[in-house]
């Protein structure tokens, strides 16, 4: 049977296969507001070994399996990101072989219904289709590749293809396997001897091997298991020597057999209590490694699913077990609940000391064998890893005090698994995870990594981490970067919280600890350094010891503020680890003092009051449950906290004196909160399933959201503070109006969402899912785009699919600056908003036109040229000489006696200069608008426009006049007055400086060379008019921002 080729110029083209009518898949409606983009943090994410290949003489390629498509990574450059496989395959990827400069990936999934296929890409792309017989419902579990033959291992058959063509060539089925589908079908491990002609090895599940020919189609040999119950083949390598191989049964045992023979050599049992057999085997061949001296051949490594260690033989003198590399890989546990661990696979690069491993943890790594001194366990050489466990927490990265951080770039993210990362979202081989310090050398000196061979009693890497993250906070105004000291000392080695002289022996003086942590179940926060990317000096224990609940950071990245289980709130310095306030703070003998007074004045009647409440006396307003959320205002004067007790507290945050509170016990309980610290206002999330938002300064609530079904998981503001963005249990992520209070995007995605955040920039939205270790990244459209904020019901939820790893089907930043004009121009009569004049003549305003509207016509050009074609069209193959030509004779156009009289008429001017004179609808409202001296309605229909029309208008400005008039002026002299008459008045005044801009680009020539004096005297008048208003709103801007400064200093 053929193969069906997808590149014409790879393989002879042979006849299509014919198909059943597919299913018509449900199309999707287009994303309004975040197009899917990416998904980050997949490396190793199923339990597909990696397949791997030498590339010349100096590297290799190592390729994995992340659902539906392949990562293929270079080992030379540090395990780099090289290619990702397109077009994604219909089903997961069950199995991948890396031949020559091609990766072979069957597909279809675990399950018998369903399409399934094998696939060969080459360079990331797919070349080629290799056919399945049609009937055949399983999944290819295994691929080998060797002389001319490709062989698939099924379940139950085995299939066989011709490498040089594709060409399906037979299907090998045992006699057992034809009738029984239990202990004679295969195990799905298959292997090839290098010195035997045309044999390959299928393990079975009763223990037994046999040895097909593909060639003939004729089982050669079975080799019957050692004994009986010994369970299925679990995995088989041929080794250096000839005609010996390594075979592994489910009870542990390993036998190296002569296959020529029928002989077993050499036999090992590794662990006869193991619930799963050993499931890799490779052999070192550069002939090192074994003896005393590490001088001679004959090392063998061996893994399995079951933990995360990877065992070295030696089988000089019948085996022996010359150490154990210990927690490799995170080993599974039930303890860690959705944590997955275990290796996958285990390969000796050929003539190299180097050994690569991949796990279930998300992780591949490779490990390199000293010489000199010679050591039999193996370190770390590069190491490529994601979450092992579903993220619960995300956060961009805010931009330092300078700005020298670039913004949106990095991306915090903390799962199940215990461990904190970051991410880079513009390269990915920034990406990594934050250090807790050297666990192996911990590990060591509790005697977890010792050579003890009792494999039944150890530990794992993972107890010795911090618990999983349930909180977390960043500040980049004090943060060292990698100049930052760390102290020399162990990591969260400060276990004190009293007040008391800082030891500032090592205190750093460039900087400290910018993100502090809360974990589960335990009653330290923990800080960490960003810039060095590991662990932190300090762990702040909460004032009452119990489990910290929330954490905040202070604007100026000084000072850390820790929620507890029991209501406590204590205040830490983050460059000393010194406790400094408490909330409500205790009373001390001044404040006693202090208090006697107040109370004096209460009862002669001069009680003062806030607001029209009472004040609250010192070391009164404690919360009775657990504080969900603290944060602190921009000046550092008032810290707010909620809790479950339904409480919103406001704080003094120099005396920790309550303020002020608002109480909405017993209607609702507070389980989180986010601050907005532009727009000074706070959303809450209820356990009543609603968001409230209050305004600090008022002290009111001023929105309501209601609609979420499920528990909300989490929720944040967009970068302007326009919207709230919520995820909840019902899968769904709704986009609210704050300034309209109307639902106007609701995505319905497949997993439940679990964290969410929104980049500074406004650029991305991540997102974290219950059912992926993975973050998917989805773009936001409205920064090219106009989205109506019209209110909308549940009904209307748009199903949206999920990013996906390759990016296949995502949508870039600028795609939606392509879209039709008229559907973005398209505006719901009642979404209109109502016409806004101007406040006051001192007071320089914005438009209402649509941030993306404006910018993308001062980069239009770029966007165009982004889209260019890159290569012509190409013209159609000419027919050959033989075929009649299907074109006919062209026809006449028909004459326009118009353009007739036009051409006949001997002293008419050039059509150019009469399509020039002749007025368009923009020139004429010009015109108009300039008799009048009003020029409203002329800017009105230029800011209507989109920006390719507005461009085409503003290219299509004459130099010359419209009427026979000598003394009236050009449309470039006019067009300039209408926009320095909008800039005397104080109006647009973001769109006026876009249009000059992209006037002055288009039109520059005409002005240098010689446009006329009215011109020029025009050009001149904007520029005084902008350069008064220019130097009016620096002095305004550089006041407002030297109070700012100097209020900040003071604290």
């Amino acid at each position: 049977m053929p193969c069906f080729l997808v590149d014409h110029g790879e393989q002879p083209v042979s006849k299509r296969r014919k198909l059943s009518a597919p299913q018509e898949p449900k199309k999707l409606q287009a994303p309004r507001i975040f197009a899917p983009y990416r998904t980050l943090g997949l490396v190793s994410s199923t339990d597909v070994p990696f397949t791997s290949v030498p590339l010349g003489k100096t590297t290799f390629q190592i390729t994995t399996s992340v659902g539906t498509c392949l990562h293929t990574y270079d080992l030379r450059k540090g395990l780099n990101l090289t290619f990702i496989t397109r077009p994604q395959t219909p089903a997961d990827i069950t199995a991948t072989f890396a031949w020559k400069d091609r990766v072979f990936a069957g597909w279809g999934g675990r399950e018998t219904d369903g399409e399934k296929g094998v696939w060969v890409f080459k360079g990331g792309k797919r070349i080629a289709e290799l056919e399945l017989p049609s009937g055949k419902t399983e999944p290819v579990r295994q691929i080998i590749i060797f002389g001319s033959w490709i062989v698939g291992c099924c379940s139950n058959r085995l299939e066989v293809w011709k490498s040089a063509t594709y060409e399906h060539y037979t299907t090998l089925t045992s006699s057992g396997s034809r009738i029984s589908r239990g202990a004679d079908a295969l195990s799905g491990v298959i292997c090839n001897m290098p010195t035997m002609l045309n044999k390959v090895l299928a393990g079975k599940q009763d223990g037994s091997v046999e040895l097909w020919n593909p060639s003939t189609g004729k089982l050669v040999y079975t080799i019957a298991p050692p004994k009986l119950h010994t369970g299925p083949v679990t995995a088989m390598q041929p080794s250096p020597a000839l005609s010996l191989a390594a075979i592994a049964r489910a009870d542990g045992s390993i036998m190296i057999h002569d296959i020529r023979l029928d002989e077993a050599i050499i036999s090992l049992n590794q662990n006869s209590a193991a619930t799963s057999g050993i499931t890799s085997i490779s052999f070192r061949t550069d002939g090192m490694g074994a003896g005393n001296d590490g001088q001679k051949a004959g090392v063998m490594a061996t893994s399995a699913s079951n933990d995360g260690d990877v065992t070295l033989w030696d089988l000089n003198e019948g085996g022996r077990i010359m150490g154990v590399l210990r927690n490799a890989h995170n080993p599974p546990s039930a303890d860690r609940g959705e944590v997955s661990g275990g290796v996958s696979r285990v390969e000796f690069l050929p003539g190299q000391p180097v050994l690569v491993t991949s796990g279930r943890d998300n992780s591949l790594k490779s490990w390199i064998f000293d010489e000199a001194p010679f050591s039999p366990i193996p370190r770390i050489l590069h190491s490529r890893c994601g979450h092992a466990a579903p993220v619960t927490r995300l956060d961009f990265l805010p931009a330092e005090a300078d700005g020298a951080d670039a913004v949106g770039k990095w991306l915090l993210s903390a799962g199940k698994d215990q461990s904190l990362w970051g991410w880079s979202l513009r390269r990915d081989g920034q990406s990594t995870e934050l250090s807790q310090g050297s666990l192996r050398k911990q590990a060591r000196k509790l005697g977890l990594l010792g050579r003890a061979l009792d494999l039944d009693a150890r530990a794992s890497l993972e107890d010795l981490k911090a618990p999983e993250i349930t909180c977390m906070a960043c500040s980049l105004n004090h943060d060292g970067g990698m100049g930052a000291s760390t102290g020399g000392g162990p990591v969260w080695a400060n276990f004190s919280n009293k007040k008391g002289k800082a030891n500032t022996a090592n205190d750093p003086v460039t900087g400290w600890e910018s993100i502090v942590t809360g974990h589960k179940g335990d009653k330290f926060a923990r800080t960490w350094f960003w810039g060095r990317k590991k662990a932190g000096r300090w762990a702040f224990e909460t004032g009452d010891g119990n489990e910290v609940k929330s954490v905040a950071i202070t604007p100026c990245g000084t000072f850390a503020l820790i929620g507890s289980a029991g209501g406590c709130i204590d205040m830490f310095n983050l460059q000393s680890g010194i406790h400094r306030q408490r909330f409500p703070s205790p009373l001390t003998p001044a404040q006693a003092k202090k208090l006697k007074i107040m109370q004096v004045n209460a009862a002669n009647g001069n009680e003062i009051t806030t607001n029209g409440s009472r004040e609250f006396s010192p070391g009164e307003g404690k919360h009775t449950r657990d504080v969900t959320g603290i944060m602190v205002d921009s000046l550092n004067q008032t810290v707010i906290s909620c809790g479950l007790d339904g409480k919103i507290k406001f704080w003094d945050f120099q005396t920790g004196l309550l303020r002020h509170q608002i109480d909405w016990n017993p209607m609702t309980a507070i389980t989180g909160s986010r601050y907005h610290r532009p727009s000074d206002l706070v959303a809450l999330s209820c356990d009543d399933l609603s968001i409230r938002v209050i305004d600090i300064e008022t002290l009111k609530l001023v929105r309501e959201f209601w609609g979420c079904i499920g528990q909300i998981s989490d929720f944040c503001f967009s970068n302007d503070g326009r919207w709230i963005i919520a995820a909840s249990m019902d899968s769904v992520i709704r986009v609210w109006d704050l300034p309209t209070g109307h639902l106007i995007n609701a995505m319905r995605i497949e997993g439940a969402c679990t964290a969410l955040a929104f980049s500074s920039t406004g650029e991305f939205l991540a997102t974290a899912h219950a059912d992926s270790v993975g973050i998917n990244i989805w773009t936001n459209r409205t920064l090219f785009t106009h989205v109506p904020t019209r209110h909308i019901s549940e009904t209307e939820s748009i199903p949206s699919h999920a990013p996906t790893a390759s990016g296949e089907g995502g949508e870039g930043l600028l795609e939606a600056a392509f879209e039709d004009d008229s559907q973005e121009d398209l505006v719901l009569p009642e979404t209109i908003g109502p016409s806004i004049d101007q406040l006051s003549s001192d007071m320089q305003t914005l438009s209402l036109v649509p941030r993306s509207r404006w910018q993308t016509l001062l980069h239009l050009e770029t966007i165009r040229a982004r889209n260019k074609p890159i290569e012509p069209p190409k013209p159609p193959e000419k027919a050959p000489f033989f075929l009649p030509s299907l074109e006919g004779p062209k026809p006449t156009p028909a004459t326009n006696p118009t353009s007739s009289a036009i051409d006949q008429a001997p002293n008419s001017e050039s059509r150019i200069v009469a399509l020039q004179r002749a007025p368009t609808a923009t020139s004429t409202l010009l015109l108009s608008s300039h008799q009048s001296q009003d020029y409203t309605p002329f800017l009105t229909h230029l800011s209507s426009l989109p920006p390719s029309a507005a461009d085409i208008e503003i290219r299509s400005l004459s130099p010359l006049s419209n009427t026979s008039d000598p003394s009236e002026s050009p449309e470039l002299v006019l067009f300039v007055n209408a926009l320095t008459a909008r800039l005397k008045e104080k109006r647009d005044y973001e769109l006026v400086q876009a249009w000059m801009a992209v006037f002055l680009r288009v039109h520059g020539g005409s002005v240098t060379e010689g446009g006329g004096e009215r011109l020029k005297r025009a050009l001149e008048e904007w520029r005084e008019v902008q350069g008064r208003e220019r130097d009016r709103l620096g002095r305004l801007v550089g006041f407002c921002g030297g109070v700012v400064a100097w209020v900040r200093s003071g604290r």
